[in-house]
C-alpha cells in the first residue's frame, strides 16, 4: 500500500534532523506479560505488533536503516519451551511479513551467529534476504543469536587467520579494518539507540558500532511501545548536539 504523507509539523520532526540508522533493544516482553497476568510467551507475541509499528513508521519517515535486537547469544539460557515458541514466532513473522517487505521496498538482512538457528528459521531468513536484495528503501536488520563480544571475537579470529596466512600485515590493521570485519560491514553506525523497559544497560548490543550513538531510554515495555513513543525518541534525538568528541560550533 502507498505510504501515508508525513506531516512533519504535526509530528514535531524534520527530515533533516532524523537519524539515518536507529537501533532498538526491544526489552520487557516478559515483564509486560507478568503485569497482565499472562504467560511470558504472550509478551513475545504482543511484541510483534510493536515491531510492525516501528518498521512501518521507519519506512514512512524515510530512515535508512533499522536494526532490532531480537535474540541474544545469552537468551539460549531461557526455558526450552519459551525458546521453541520464539523460534516458531520468528519463523511465522518472517513468512507473514514477506509481502509487506516487498510492498514497502524494504531490504531485509540479519546479523549474528545465524548458523546456530534452526534450519527452518535460516531458510525463511534467506528467502527474505534474497527476494528483497534489490530493494532500495529501509534496510531492516534483525540481530539474531547476536552478541557484540561474539561479533568482535569472530572478527578477531578472521583477522588472525589473515595474518597467519600472510595476507594481512598486523601493522596495517586500522579501525576501518576491524569495522569491515564485523557482521555489520557496509552498514552505517547507529545514530540513535533506543532501549525500552527503563533498563540502563547496553546488553552486549553493537558495542563497537554505538561508540557515538545517542541513547534514548523509554520506560515502556516493548509490547506497549507505540508510534508516539517512537516519535518521542526521534524528537529527543533531534534536540541533541552531536559533537563526536569535538567542541560545539559557536
Amino acid at each position: 500500500m502507498p505510504k501515508a504523507e508525513v506531516n512533519w509539523t504535526e509530528l514535531g520532526l524534520s527530515r533533516e534532523k532524523l537519524p539515518r540508522h536507529v537501533a532498538i533493544i526491544m526489552d520487557g516482553n516478559g515483564r509486560w506479560a507478568r503485569r497482565q497476568g499472562l504467560p511470558r510467551i504472550e509478551g513475545h507475541r504482543r511484541g510483534v505488533q510493536s515491531i510492525r509499528t516501528v518498521v512501518e513508521e521507519s519506512c514512512r519517515l524515510g530512515l535508512q536503516q533499522l536494526t532490532l535486537y531480537c535474540l541474544s547469544v545469552d537468551n539460549w539460557k531461557r526455558p526450552r519451551a519459551e525458546l521453541e515458541f520464539l523460534m516458531l514466532l520468528l519463523e511465522q513473522y518472517l513468512r507473514e511479513e514477506r509481502q509487506e517487505i516487498l510492498e514497502q521496498n524494504i531490504r531485509f538482512t540479519a546479523i549474528g551467529r545465524l548458523q546456530a538457528l534452526p534450519a527452518k528459521v535460516r531458510k525463511e531468513l534467506e528467502v527474505n534476504r534474497e527476494v528483497s536484495r534489490h530493494n532500495t528503501g529501509l534496510v531492516l536488520c534483525l540481530a539474531l543469536n547476536y552478541g557484540a563480544r561474539a561479533e568482535i571475537t569472530d572478527a578477531v579470529r578472521e583477522l588472525a587467520r589473515q595474518v597467519r596466512d600472510g595476507t594481512l600485515d598486523p601493522d596495517a590493521i586500522t579501525e576501518d579494518t576491524i569495522t569491515n570485519s564485523l557482521y555489520t560491514a557496509g552498514m552505517p553506525d547507529p545514530d540513535l539507540l533506543i532501549r525500552t523497559s527503563g533498563e540502563m544497560r547496553l546488553s552486549n548490543f553493537l558495542l563497537w558500532q554505538i561508540s557515538y550513538a545517542e541513547l534514548h531510554i523509554s520506560p515502556k515495555c516493548w509490547p506497549e511501545f507505540t508510534r508516539e513513543d517512537y516519535y518521542a525518541a526521534l524528537r529527543d534525538y533531534a534536540q541533541r548536539q552531536r559533537r563526536f568528541g569535538g567542541l560545539p560550533c559557536s
